[in-house]
């Protein structure tokens, strides 16, 4: 190899997107075990990277952008990350005080009554606590008054030394990135040409007891996204691309014209799905996710 292609090879390496598996908040549908493989089908050159339905920030936490505006219409989930990028040691000081409970009551009882707490006045300080410590991070609520619903789960949510660690490499990887609470229609309209958006939305046959799943509109989303294109933003959609529900297939019609390229990634095995199907281990529920591309 010469110097030159050794030096290109090099390069391109260093741009490939490397495994970031540690977690901040436990999340259903997260995508932090295959983000870097996302990542790799975004361009190389782009402006400010947008995510508008944020969730658990597997992505986000993975690229490490120099320029983002992250979002999401879950106004305590983003508060939590709000005082992560202004003030770590309050979110550390939220968990270890929620997670110290356990000590006197135990992991049952406190969990209840940080949902209760919750319920009765949602807030990012109590969020952050339940959702490392319900069933599988499914953030669950009711649709007729939004009431938080997942049960405790079966795991010992993470110490708050543990957390404290997530925190601070978290903090770091998302240093450049401001927050906002919105629609992630308005979202979306503040990117500009030569921007790239990244859309992880609430998936339309699986995820209706979801945070937000209740109201969301597929359709809408298309017609944003069509109009994001016309203005010369780029946008990656990962969308349910197969998944085995019983006997049915869930197939999503995609407009015709929007997209230019689309790509499979494998998800692994349905946690949402063991959790309604109460715990079983399902071998046969796989998802793979449609990364679809309007570049």
């Amino acid at each position: 190899m010469s110097r030159q292609s050794f030096f290109a090879f090099a390069a391109e390496e260093e741009r490939k997107p490397k495994p970031f598996k540690l977690q901040l908040l436990k999340w259903i549908g997260n995508k932090q075990r295959f983000a870097h493989e996302i990542i790799s089908n975004f361009p190389a050159d782009y402006g400010v990277y947008h995510e508008p339905f944020l969730g658990s920030g597997a992505v986000l936490g993975t690229l490490a952008p120099k320029r983002a505006f992250a979002s999401d219409a879950f106004e305590s989930l983003i508060e939590i990350w709000q005082t992560l990028h202004d003030s770590p040691e309050t979110l550390k000081r939220w968990y270890a005080e929620r997670w110290h409970r356990m000590d006197k009551s135990g992991k049952q009882e406190a969990y209840e009554a940080v949902k209760a707490d919750y319920n009765a006045n949602p807030s990012g300080a109590d969020l952050v606590f339940l959702c490392r410590a319900c069933y599988g991070g499914v953030v669950r609520f009711r649709k007729e008054d939004g009431y938080m619903s997942t049960p405790c789960g079966i795991h010992d949510p993470v110490s708050p030394d543990s957390f404290s660690m997530r925190v601070n490499e978290w903090h770091k990887r998302t240093a450049d990135v401001s927050f906002g609470a919105m629609d992630f229609e308005k979202a979306m309209r503040r990117a500009k040409e030569g921007d790239i958006i990244y859309c992880d939305p609430p998936y339309s046959f699986t995820q209706k007891i979801l945070y937000g799943a209740q109201k969301f509109s597929l359709e809408r989303l298309f017609d944003v996204i069509v109009d994001c294109k016309a203005r010369g933003v780029r946008v990656a959609l990962s969308i349910d691309g197969s998944k085995k529900s019983g006997n049915l297939i869930c197939n999503v019609p995609i407009p015709d014209g929007v997209f230019e390229e689309e790509a499979f990634v494998n998800c692994g095995r349905s946690m949402l799905r063991r959790f309604q199907m109460n715990g079983q281990t399902l071998e046969e529920e796989v998802v793979a996710d449609r990364l679809l591309l309007t570049y």
